[in-house]
């Protein structure tokens, strides 16, 4: 979704994105701007979440600071949008009406009387065409209300898609939210670069308040439009909602991995992991990861959150950390631990190669399963091939690299008294950990 974002936008009226995202995230953001041929995008990494208002803010600093009538567009990274003309047309409307330096916003078409978006009714319709006047912003409402809105015809879904000046977005921000304003300022400046990456000031940032653009500027800027645009939109804000966006088949069912169905109707049905078999089932969701199976029905998609809340609540960590996990070389799956061992699944993408570190409380052995692998343990350096490993006593220098031109897949059996990912001391490092 990050790639068919990235590529909506991919023309020549367009210039080179500004990712924001957090800091978490920013190797696994890089690999999927690599593959959509936006590699030169710029990536900003937030070290915690804002909401959008304060991210826009970070771009509109960074706009301005080169061109300040610059116009932007803020687009969410997880929205479908299946008629790319309809809404390129609705964006070149939108940028005709942000040059008078109005805040112009998206407004999707309502097709049902939908309880799970906001709304915006539209005033007067503007002399320029497909362009209105906003006359309010709706909290998403009960379904009798969302079914006289439907029946109106003067209310569109809120998108959360806007497009407006840089400078007239932080004009407004700067009047109606002068602390945030000013926070977004100072973690700019104070932030600092990290390779490919932007790192915002960790202490400022964190002091902004956490508001949408909708809560902090749309609800109470003085030139506010939007425009109405049909565009197959959704948010996938659920997994129901990517359940409608997916091809079903016959049965109504869409899956994905290794699924098993028998007399399983109008379910959507995923595993990243191991085998799902399903019998006699109708309307649901099952999704089975490494980590975790869900199980729910297809009307309480939408209750996930509580789930996410509890794991929190109970002091687990499931919905942060996982199995598998990204870096800038490439990925390591833990496969299995217990007592004094952990044993993973190593990826190394072509010409990568891990920093050079020691362990103060492990050792380590590498069996390769394909690719070349070529190993340093302090003063030796040799290569590996397929069926072949070497063992890494604890507290030796080393270092594994991928020379080849295939990804290098290598098993890790790692024992000792402590196998924490924070035993790593590190002497040199490509990525500037």
């Amino acid at each position: 979704m990050i790639q068919d974002t990235v590529r909506r936008v991919s023309g020549p009226e367009f210039a080179s994105p500004i990712v924001i995202c957090n800091q978490d995230h920013r190797f696994l953001v890089a690999e999927q701007l690599r593959a959509a041929g936006a590699g030169n995008s710029k990536i900003v990494l937030e070290p915690v979440g804002r909401n959008t208002a304060p991210a826009a803010a970070v771009a509109a600093l960074m706009l301005t600071a080169n061109d300040p009538d610059a116009i932007m567009l803020v687009m969410p990274a997880d929205h479908i949008i299946g008629d790319r003309k309809a809404f390129l047309e609705a964006v070149n409307v939108a940028a005709i009406a942000a040059i008078d330096n109005s805040i112009v916003t998206f407004g999707i078409t309502p097709t049902a009387p939908e309880t799970g978006y906001g709304y915006i009714q539209r005033a007067v319709a503007t002399d320029l065409v497909g362009c209105y006047a906003v006359e309010r912003f709706v909290e998403k409402p009960d379904r009798q209300t969302a079914v006289g809105y439907l029946e109106d015809g003067d209310y569109c879904w809120n998108s959360g898609i806007f497009l407006f000046k840089a400078q007239a977005y932080l004009d407004e921000l700067a009047r109606l939210e002068p602390a945030m304003f000013a926070l977004c300022k100072s973690s700019l400046c104070d932030g600092h670069a990290d390779r490919d990456f932007l790192r915002l000031d960790e202490k400022t940032f964190a002091a902004c308040p956490s508001k949408s653009i909708d809560y902090a500027v749309m609800e109470h800027a003085q030139k506010v439009k939007v425009v109405p645009v049909d565009m197959g939109w959704s948010d996938v804000g659920s997994w129901l909602s990517l359940w409608e966006n997916s091809l079903a088949d016959i049965d109504g069912n869409v899956s994905s991995g290794d699924v098993v169905m028998h007399n399983v109707t109008n379910s959507y049905l995923r595993t990243d992991g191991p085998m799902i078999a399903t019998v006699g089932l109708q309307d649901v969701i099952v999704v089975a990861t490494t980590d975790a199976v869900l199980v729910a029905h297809r009307d309480a998609a939408q209750d996930v959150k509580a789930v996410v809340e509890q794991l929190e609540r109970s002091g687990r960590h499931l919905h942060v950390h996982h199995r598998k996990v990204d870096r800038p070389w490439g990925s390591y799956d833990s496969v299995d631990s217990g007592d004094r061992f952990q044993v993973k699944r190593i990826v190394v993408k072509p010409g990568a190669q891990l920093s050079l570190q020691m362990h103060h409380h492990r050792a380590e052995h590498w069996i390769v399963v394909s690719g070349t692998a070529k190993v340093t343990c302090d003063d030796k350096v040799f290569l590996l091939g397929e069926n072949e490993s070497t063992f890494i006593p604890l507290g030796a220098k080393h270092r594994l690299e991928n020379p080849g031109t295939i990804p290098l897949h290598v098993i890790e059996v790692q024992s000792g008294g402590y196998l924490g990912e924070d035993d790593i001391v590190r002497f040199e490092d490509s990525y500037g950990r």
